[in-house]
């Protein structure tokens, strides 16, 4: 039986312009295992607590799920197939619930496996992923407007933090890909 591709697109919300990744993964693949790769594709660090929503319904570590987080599955035991299937669904990915980071996951496409090609792999994406802890939505704006203005109060303090490098233009698709091979 051929092997079947979720292809999705995954939008950080409330940030403009938007920063997003196309990214193709096996639908057997745990929410566990998607947790990582989302991790990879967008840039995080993997420091902080993480739950998808589908319709109310969480998926997330078995120790989140008996804190009372409500109704849910653990991602160590759910796959993908079990509770997506059809083009065009959506679900929540949320992580860090401090700074409270919601990317919108939409399941574009459902194709066969391209031989050869291995899963997972990102397709496209825009803009480099916020720095890790950074306050949220809110806190990264912050900080673009203080890094853009040399005249700031707290223009050294973002530099020293973020480093003179950092882009938030910067998209690097083989960079990605690369990590992502290792997984």
């Amino acid at each position: 039986m051929a092997q079947t591709i979720f292809q999705f697109k995954v939008t950080l919300k409330g940030i403009r312009p938007p920063i997003w990744r196309r990214i193709q993964v096996a639908n057997d693949i745990t929410f566990y295992h998607f947790h990582h790769i989302l991790q990879e594709v967008m840039g995080w660090e993997n420091a902080h607590l993480h739950l998808f929503d589908i319709g109310g319904w969480q998926i997330t570590d078995a120790e989140t799920l008996a804190q009372g987080w409500g109704d849910g599955s653990d991602d160590q035991k759910t796959r993908l197939s079990e509770l997506l299937g059809r083009e065009g669904q959506k679900m929540l990915y949320e992580y860090d619930f401090g700074d409270s980071w919601e990317h919108e996951l939409l399941l574009e496409k459902i194709l066969p496996a391209e031989p050869g090609v291995h899963y997972p792999r990102c397709l496209k994406g825009k803009r480099a992923c916020p720095p890790e802890d950074c306050g949220g939505p809110w806190g990264y704006e912050a900080l673009l407007e203080a890094l853009a203005d040399a005249d700031h109060e707290e223009h050294e303090s973002y530099l020293e933090w973020v480093g003179d490098d950092f882009d938030p233009e910067e998209f690097d698709l083989e960079e990605i890909n690369d990590a992502l091979s290792g997984l």
